[in-house]
């Protein structure tokens, strides 16, 4: 198979779209502007072929801020993309069309993954999603785009998720997610005055949030909304941490982009050596894909400020790009198969 990225900083998509040739899969991802002209225009530049796309920056060698950026799979795919609809209140609804799709693709653990773009509730949609994904042991790789707004097929949805079943016909395909964060001392807290809806965080140990996070780590208010790029919450789930960022202060207690519930267990995570961690990252990639024909991933906003903070973004994207054809987009939340992670990298390698 084959995978190729165009961009255009100024938007005009016919001049991204230059240099792809018969399509299998479209991926697009624009800006709030034009996103609505360019879902419509890619359907009519490509008309029938399955496609996904929401509002973010995207990127290979370099990064596409404002503009558009579109991602072609080709020669060795099948894909079937769809939607699935009311993400905040029931998406199970619609869940005869990922069933109908999968059975469609004859999705296999080993070659086929299942690309996702939402617009937010994404842990009940991932939930929803992977009770179909587990049965033959699909792996999913996405993320959350901006202005609540994704397409599939030339048509735009609000309050959705979207996706597109993928289908190597030449070789396999295998997920990543990738934590450039480790736990800091030996803090434990348990959750408690939480708000699921609003994902705040009221308490810790019985002590207001705010209070807790400034004491440790000598932060003023204003602090910390940056502080965490560098120390997020983590939740453990088994041997894994699920990173949780902190979106804002609210009173005495914190607003975070990833739900936490009363009673969970939290730690506190500090930034470790993020070059080390991807150079880690590509050699393992490497050593299980001896030949590589594509790498779809998908870094988290806040890391991609980090990296940007620390005039690493640019080397990051030379050093993903040596695994071969390496293209994504930034989300504001991560998708790792039934996981909705923060301030991660997650991809998808095809042989």
């Amino acid at each position: 198979m084959k995978q190729s990225f165009g961009m255009d900083p100024r938007g005009d998509l016919k001049a991204a779209a230059r240099g792809i040739n018969r399509p299998q899969l479209l991926m697009l991802f624009s800006n709030a502007d034009q996103f609505e002209t360019h879902v419509r225009e890619l359907e009519t530049m490509f008309p029938g072929v399955p496609s996904i796309g929401c509002i973010g920056m995207s990127y290979d060698t370099k990064i596409v801020e404002k503009g558009v950026g579109i991602i072609a799979l080709s020669d060795g795919v099948l894909a079937a993309a769809n939607v699935l609809e009311q993400a905040s209140a029931m998406p199970a609804k619609y869940i005869s069309r990922l069933e109908e799709d999968v059975k469609t693709v004859d999705a296999s653990k080993n070659n086929t993954v299942c690309i996702d773009f939402c617009t937010g509730n994404d842990a009940c949609v991932l939930t929803t999603i992977y009770s179909v994904l587990k049965r033959r042991d699909i792996s999913l790789v996405g993320g959350t785009g901006d202005a609540g707004k994704v397409s599939v097929n030339g048509r735009i949805y609000q309050d959705a998720v979207v996706y597109a079943i993928v289908k190597n016909l030449h070789g396999k395909v295998k997920a990543y997610k990738e934590n450039i964060y480790h736990q800091m001392g030996d803090y434990r807290f348990i959750a408690s005055r939480t708000n699921k809806e609003k994902y705040i965080v009221g308490a810790l140990n019985n002590l207001p949030a705010k209070q807790v996070y400034q004491d440790i780590l000598h932060v003023t208010e204003k602090e910390i909304t940056t502080q965490t790029f560098k120390n997020p919450f983590g939740k453990l789930n088994g041997d894994d941490t699920c990173i949780i960022s902190i979106k804002e202060v609210d009173g005495n207690s914190l607003a975070c982009f990833r739900q936490v519930n009363d009673s969970d267990i939290l730690v506190m995570l500090e930034l470790g050596d993020y070059k080390e961690t991807v150079r880690n990252t590509i050699r393992t990639i490497q050593q299980d894909f001896p030949r590589i024909s594509a790498v779809f991933s998908v870094n988290c906003l806040f890391r991609y400020l980090l990296f940007t903070e620390n005039q690493y973004m640019q080397e990051y994207l030379r050093e993903m790009g040596k695994l071969g054809k390496h293209a994504g987009f930034v989300g504001y939340g991560e998708h790792y198969n039934n996981r909705f992670v923060n301030q991660s990298m997650t991809c998808v390698v095809f042989e």
